[in-house]
């Protein structure tokens, strides 16, 4: 398995990012919404300007993934846009990636909220291992749970 490179999200580098991500929404039936997906207009001014951050994954100077973390308040923030390309799947990128996240969050947030499809029984699993818990199931649009971790 190549190393992957994970480092702070760069302008320079959007284009590859949104398609990336899109790519993976439309994989699992999603089409991009600008009510729902406006950070991806702009990434830099919604996370990093925002007291947030957004994590690109490389192999081989190829973006493979994503992860982000999303400041709600002083001490609450969402992880959050974790996508692997398909090709680059179940190497366990997508757990260095969120990981990368978490230590973010850890470091300037009391408080860690994410929400998940609840047909991703493996990242379930792995949220859950990294003392997450399933926090609500109800009131949320089909077919997601949210979770939450606090130090």
């Amino acid at each position: 398995m190549s190393v992957v490179n994970i480092e702070r999200f760069s302008d320079a580098r959007y284009e590859e990012v949104k398609q990336l991500v899109l790519g993976v929404l439309e994989e699992k039936g999603f089409e991009y919404d600008p009510v729902k997906d406006y950070d991806l207009d702009d990434i830099t001014k919604y996370y990093h300007d925002n007291g947030g951050m957004f994590f690109t994954g490389s192999v081989d100077r190829k973006i493979i993934g994503t992860s982000a973390v999303r400041k709600i308040d002083s001490e609450r923030c969402e992880i959050k846009r974790i996508y692997v390309c398909k090709e680059y799947r179940r190497r366990g990128y997508g757990r260095e990636l969120f990981l990368h996240a978490l230590d973010f969050a850890k470091d300037h947030y009391l408080h860690i909220t994410l929400m998940t499809d609840r047909s991703l029984t493996e990242a379930i699993a792995l949220y859950k291992k990294y003392g997450f818990s399933v926090v609500r199931t109800d009131s949320l649009q089909k077919p997601y749970i949210l979770m939450s971790h606090s130090k």
